[in-house]
């Protein structure tokens, strides 16, 4: 079955909470900024982002089986963010979305913290490869690897 369906804005809180949770959980080790992560994301403040910029959910995609469990977001060929719920990982959400993007948009490439190794994995596992091109993550001194298929 098909899960995978365009995100509406009633979608919008629940998509806040995945990614600020993954943020957290896959960020916040690497950058161990507490004033970021535990004051100034919050799901409130992503939620009415979401709901002022309704824009911002044209290219996003869930995985909606009864719950949203995940999401994609792509622009053009580029993969910009893709997270699924941290409790439900292992699951082949990620991969479901991920393969519906390449299907469906032709997805050729996507920058992935360099120092996130569980996402280079994965997308690796999915026929993604590192190039040479590095760029720094904005505000940080951390880079970004840009992996393409």
């Amino acid at each position: 079955m098909n899960y995978i369906r365009k995100a509406k804005l009633e979608d919008a809180s629940r998509l806040a909470e995945i990614e600020i949770f993954n943020y957290r959980l896959n960020f916040y080790p690497i950058f161990k900024n507490d004033f970021y992560y535990f004051n100034e994301l919050q799901v409130a403040t992503e939620l009415e982002t979401y709901r002022c910029h309704s824009d911002i959910l044209a290219n996003t995609y869930v995985y909606d089986d009864g719950v949203v469990k995940g999401f994609i977001r792509i622009d053009d060929k580029e993969i910009k963010k893709l997270f699924v719920e941290p409790v439900l990982q292992n699951q082949k959400i990620g991969s479901a979305l991920l393969e519906y993007a390449i299907q469906n948009y032709n997805i050729k490439f996507l920058w992935a913290l360099e120092k996130n190794k569980k996402a280079i994995c994965f997308y690796e596992t999915h026929g993604f490869h590192r190039t040479n091109d590095k760029k720094i993550e904005e505000d940080t001194t951390k880079f970004l690897i840009r992996l393409q298929r």
